[in-house]
């Protein structure tokens, strides 16, 4: 294997394996609709092997960030629909990733819905909000029996999806967002089937998984984690426990057959990591590059070592819309803006160069 080689994960062909990360940027307005911005945005970037689009919701009460983007309305659809076909037309793929934001939104953010996670317990913080900066709210602690309606609203969204032309989903079980809020024994202090042991903890994710593979097909479906990441209160900071519990995950998923798992971690090529990746059986792409930037070399070490099936990068596909060709090549890269990363405007979104000689 190397890094510019054509690969398969599940029903997904990339011809590289170069994957876009999901990076929220808030360019889809306070209706969530993908306009024309969004659009050329997505399909720059179509010789990466595969994108992952920002964090979608699939409910409004899912919503977590102002301008965010939804797979809900008939209009976002819509708007989806455009991208797909750029991507598409530019050779790429793309997938979904659904996420419900669980308790990291507020009600000013979402429109007035309930927010909900599995305990009732706040995130330490403000969020920001569609009338300012607001502390997070005590959120509502789902019942048994309201978990139901939530894993409809991720198969409705993810039939919503593939209808929209995505290639596939992925499921947001990472960075403290809803699904990795049943992992965490920081913010799930439920009791019963869903809560407690690192097995109850990791069913929720495991029946969500299922449904929408059984829903669109087990090849159209990956799944996002981000163990012991230790970000917006989902803390894992017990190693035994965090591999009781990821274990628990990855074994109940593995019968399945998804198309992938994405991890974010700190040292993707440590025993941790590799052990999930063994018991998953299936293909494992990897993400290092939260805290520092993942580099040219580490990526090509990932794949090239026997490591990942793939590598998600996503501040240098954010500055670089050929990076695929500038890697492949060893050429140099763009910087990203930080200061453009979240905005409504195209600067830092659409107008990074591609790369031409001097």
């Amino acid at each position: 294997m190397n890094l510019f080689s054509p690969t398969t994960l599940g029903e997904l062909n990339l011809t590289n394996r170069l994957v876009m990360a999901p990076l929220t940027r808030t360019r889809s307005g306070q209706a969530g609709v993908p306009g024309p911005m969004v659009v050329e945005h997505y399909a720059q970037r179509a010789s990466l092997g595969l994108i992952v689009s920002e964090g979608t919701y699939p409910s409004h009460a899912g919503q977590g960030f102002p301008g965010q983007p939804g797979l809900v309305e008939p209009e976002q659809l819509e708007g989806w629909t455009h991208v797909t076909d750029a991507v598409h037309a530019a050779g790429g793929q793309i997938v979904a990733q659904v996420m419900h934001a669980g308790r990291v939104t507020h009600e000013a953010t979402n429109g007035g819905h309930t927010v909900v996670a599995p305990s009732a317990i706040a995130i330490n913080g403000e969020t920001r909000t569609y009338d300012g900066k607001q502390p997070y709210p005590v959120p509502h602690a789902l019942t048994d029996d309201e978990l139901t309606g939530v894993i409809d609203e991720f198969v409705t969204a993810s039939r919503k999806a593939v209808a929209a032309g995505f290639d596939g989903v992925e499921l947001h079980s990472a960075n403290g967002y809803l699904l990795h809020e049943f992992l965490s024994p920081a913010s799930n202090q439920r009791e019963g089937q869903y809560g407690g042991s690192p097995e109850n903890r990791a069913r929720f994710v495991i029946e969500v998984a299922t449904a929408v593979a059984e829903a669109i097909g087990a090849g159209r479906v990956g799944l996002r984690i981000s163990p012991q990441h230790n970000i917006q209160d989902a803390l894992e900071t017990d190693d035994a426990d965090a591999l009781a519990t990821y274990g628990a995950l990855v074994d109940g998923l593995a019968p399945l057959g998804l198309a992938y798992l994405s991890v974010l971690n700190a040292d993707p090529t440590g025993a941790f990591v590799q052990e999930l990746r063994a018991r998953f059986g299936g293909p494992v792409l990897l993400n290092s590059g939260f805290q520092q930037m993942t580099t040219r070399d580490e990526a090509l070490s990932l794949v090239r070592d026997g490591h990942a099936e793939g590598v998600v990068v996503g501040r240098p596909a954010i500055a670089n819309p050929d990076l695929a060709y500038r890697w492949q090549e060893d050429l140099p890269l763009n910087s990203p803006d930080a200061s453009t990363f979240y905005g409504a405007g195209p600067e830092g979104y659409t107008d990074y160069p591609t790369f031409e000689p001097s």
